[in-house]
């Protein structure tokens, strides 16, 4: 019996190159969808169909869904939730906020110890004595939102975590909904928490809705997707963190960017029209720059806007502590749909 998994390379296109000197000597193939902000598929590279695990682009629901079951946030301490943090201690005291308005600490959380992933943080902590805990995790923002809906809706903390829970149970349903898909797998991420497969075009899809959901809407669901859509949009430096891709991408172009673990990425212009992209070999090498060519091939992005931002992105290959080469659009970029825009980050 064939084991249960995404596409396969005959069904995915190259996203990315990798230069060392004039030389390519890396080719990354992978996959990405584009939907419109009502959801419609504007361009597909390789297979967008097939099942693909989410990992941290996936926040933007469970987000939701702890804003559905009561959870006392917005603002920064709405975006935190849909982060993936530095562990700075500004992400620290949001997190340790969310968690005291819930009358819990940081004991409740249960996803694992981490270390800060900004390095001056890191430093301080290890020169202080202090251990690495659950707090400085960076998925920590997701797991306190989802204990303080717990407690908002009279539900058990202890097993938060647990595929049956009735917190996790109306994530996949939220996921379900916004997706347009049945969900066709479930596992767990890496921070413990279920993680559930929809296609690349459903994951598009599902960011879109959010994007194009309305504060007036008479539907309660709708308003809180608004509310993810405008806080996080307000908040990228929660998102990520100073000098990280995802962060530079909102606060320069107003383009809400997420990354998640093995090379899944999503980026959902102003206008709601929304890139989903997914590395094969989960490298994630260059997955900003081609989720920025999406947006701009689609008409959703202005080009010369973007362009600036490119060469902070962390795209060189370092060679004797000097740049020797690029990571760069692949040949299945730029032109697999219409209209066809030129692009300046080749």
């Amino acid at each position: 019996m064939a084991k249960q998994g995404t596409f396969a390379g005959a069904d995915a296109v190259e996203l990315t190159t990798v230069s060392r000197g004039g030389f390519v000597e890396s080719r990354h193939l992978g996959a990405a969808a584009v939907v419109d902000a009502e959801g419609e598929p504007l361009g597909a590279l390789g297979d967008v169909r097939a099942p693909i695990l989410p990992r941290s682009t996936l926040k933007f629901v469970q987000a939701l869904a702890s804003l559905e079951a009561g959870a006392p946030i917005e603002g920064e301490h709405l975006a935190i939730a849909c982060g993936s943090h530095s562990g700075t201690p500004l992400h620290v005291a949001l997190v340790r906020d969310v968690l005291e308005r819930a009358g819990l600490d940081e004991r409740a959380l249960q996803c694992p110890p981490a270390w800060p992933i900004d390095s001056a943080s890191r430093t301080a902590l290890v020169r202080s004595g202090e251990p690495n805990a659950p707090i400085y995790m960076e998925c920590s923002g997701k797991h306190a939102a989802m204990l303080a809906a717990c407690v908002a809706a009279g539900w058990p903390i202890d097993d938060y975590l647990d595929p049956g829970h009735p917190l996790q149970q109306r994530i996949a349903e939220t996921l379900a909904r916004f997706s347009g898909e049945r969900i066709a797998a479930s596992a767990v991420d890496g921070c413990g928490a279920p993680v559930h497969a929809v296609s690349l075009l459903g994951l598009a899809r599902a960011m879109a809705r959010i994007a194009s959901s309305q504060e007036s809407s008479p539907f309660g669901i709708f308003r809180s997707a608004a509310r993810v859509w405008h806080d996080a949009r307000r908040h990228p430096w929660a998102l990520a963190g100073q000098g990280r891709a995802d962060t530079l991408i909102g606060e320069e172009l107003g383009v809400l960017a997420k990354s998640g673990a093995e090379g899944v990425y999503v980026a959902v212009a102003p206008n709601g029209v929304s890139a989903a992209v997914k590395f094969l070999d989960g490298s994630g090498r260059g997955a900003p720059l081609v989720a920025l060519q999406l947006l701009v091939t689609a008409g959703a992005l202005d080009p010369d806007l973007a362009a600036p931002l490119i060469p902070r992105l962390g795209l060189e290959v370092l060679g004797g502590g000097r740049t020797v080469g690029h990571v760069s659009l692949g040949a299945g970029v730029p032109n697999r749909f219409a209209p066809v825009v030129d692009s300046p980050f080749a």
